[in-house]
């Protein structure tokens, strides 16, 4: 709708983002025609819709119950092939650590500064224990639960094999 409360007979000339939708398309015979027109000619849902005033999304549910012919998707579905130039880099395999039995597992009470704080169990129950083994510098674990806790994310491995 414009300013004076009617809709406006230039709508096709504004901008796509400037567009107001009717939520309940009337779809008369003329408007469908002109859509079935637009498709065998092979315009994208996108322009139909902006020459009907319409979403692209509207245009895609009509054709589809309209039962029009499926056309092929724009977007490249061919998988890319890898660069050439760039060389594979060595595969790295984590180091495997191995995680403390259970029975070096401390109590909360014995818990203190230094040592892993990975919890097993379920809280509130009298198995409940923590790992208490040393603890790496400035982690709250010891190295085979940093190893579970913290994945490097693919720009820090990439980071990783530059230095």
């Amino acid at each position: 709708m414009d300013k004076r409360g009617g809709n406006p007979s230039h709508v096709a000339f504004l901008p796509f983002a400037f567009l107001k939708y009717n939520m309940a398309i009337e779809w008369t015979p003329d408007r469908v025609k002109t859509l079935m027109a637009l498709w065998a000619e092979g315009v994208s849902t996108l322009e139909i819709g902006r020459r009907l005033g319409i979403t692209k999304n509207a245009v895609v549910g009509k054709v589809h119950r309209l039962g029009l012919p499926k056309r092929q998707s724009p977007i490249n579905s061919t998988p890319r092939t890898p660069c050439a130039s760039k060389p594979a880099g060595p595969v790295r395999l984590k180091p495997q650590y191995t995680v403390p039995p259970t029975k070096d597992m401390v109590k909360m009470e014995e818990l203190s500064s230094g040592m892993c704080n990975w919890p097993e169990g379920e809280p509130g129950t009298e198995d409940f224990r923590f790992c208490g083994q040393q603890s790496l510098e400035d982690k709250p674990y010891c190295a085979a639960h940093c190893a579970r806790a913290y994945i490097k994310g693919t720009r820090d491995r990439g980071r990783a094999r530059v230095a």
